[in-house]
């Protein structure tokens, strides 16, 4: 009689709630989970977890690889050989249309990353409207559309010049004094401002967009997942977003040791860089169905300049990773 009652106690409690019939399956740790990585900011915060997975301390099986061209690791997620990367947020959606939806975004991972940096010397911009009538260099691609769009919002007239179409060569032309000012991401901000002390940041552009859009909607990197894998492992999605989450906390925490870690993983060479960008990198970490609105919003006024910009057409619903329960 005893053990009956220890039996049906048993089977009371794995069929009652959170009891065994309702816990949700555990991630299994041998998974191998391709992971790539572009170096520079949108690369930033998954270095603590590339660490610990060097390190043995992971929760799943990762293969992690950085790459300087955002081009080959779109190429591997269509072909299978990445299963997760971190992309600026415009390649996301273009990958996402190409390949009719064999990718969804996973997180968000940067908002913006853009700051006005200019020769205090020789120019002086207080406000966006400073720049009514001029010409201001630019990096080519997003970085462009991204100023276009923020500068016709705030009804500034503004010739963005692509020149310098890579931020490396515009940097180098600031720091070197061939221009006066330049539109840059960071780091390349932190290094401009290391090589030449007569440059400063006039304006960070993440707070002037806010001023014209819906705050926190300038979104500039973020984490997708083939859908396949995605579907096959919910167990694993759900312990690398926990691990990936840990790992972006991480960096706002301990700049100092987290720059160590982007620079041992090779995510960016200079830790000191690294350190003194990671204040104006606006890293964030935004999941489920809280990416969505603010998605929507920044592809949409991306669209509406530009359309090549995020793969021609704007993303439907099933774009997003919202895990189950």
């Amino acid at each position: 009689m005893k053990r009956l009652c220890a039996i049906l106690l048993a089977l009371a409690v794995c069929l009652g709630p959170g009891g065994c019939a309702s816990a949700a399956p555990e991630a299994d740790p041998d998974t191998a989970v391709n992971v790539m990585v572009l170096n520079g900011t949108t690369g930033f915060g998954m270095a603590k977890l590339m660490a610990d997975a060097e390190e043995g301390g992971a929760a799943l099986n990762y293969s992690f690889s950085v790459e300087t061209d955002a081009s080959a690791v779109t190429a591997a997620l269509i072909n299978g050989t990445c299963d997760i990367a971190a992309l600026p947020a415009n390649a996301a959606a273009a990958v996402y249309t190409k390949t009719e939806g064999a990718v969804k975004l996973l997180a968000l991972n940067t908002l913006g990353v853009l700051y006005l940096v200019v020769d205090s010397e020789k120019v002086r911009v207080e406000t966006l409207d400073d720049l009514d009538g001029m010409t201001v260099p630019v990096p080519a691609q997003n970085p462009s559309f991204l100023f276009q769009a923020l500068c016709r919002a705030a009804g500034v007239d503004v010739t963005c010049d692509d020149t310098y179409a890579q931020p490396t060569d515009l940097r180098t032309a600031l720091a070197a004094g061939e221009v006066d000012m330049a539109v840059l991401p960071e780091p390349m901000v932190t290094i401009a401002c290391a090589a030449n002390d007569k440059l400063s940041v006039a304006l960070d552009l993440t707070a002037e967009w806010d001023k014209v859009y819906p705050a926190g909607s300038l979104v500039q990197g973020c984490a997708v997942v083939r859908t396949a894998f995605a579907e096959d492992h919910p167990a694993e999605m759900a312990a690398f977003l926990k691990e990936y989450g840990a790992s972006i906390d991480y960096l706002t925490q301990d700049p100092a040791d987290a720059a160590k870690l982007i620079e041992k993983t090779g995510v960016f060479t200079n830790a000191a860089v690294a350190e003194k960008a990671i204040p104006r990198c606006n890293l964030c970490f935004i999941t489920g169905a809280d990416m969505q609105p603010v998605m929507d919003e920044y592809l949409s006024i991306l669209y509406d300049l530009a359309p090549e910009s995020v793969g021609g057409t704007l993303p439907d619903g099933d774009f997003y990773y919202v895990a189950e329960g």
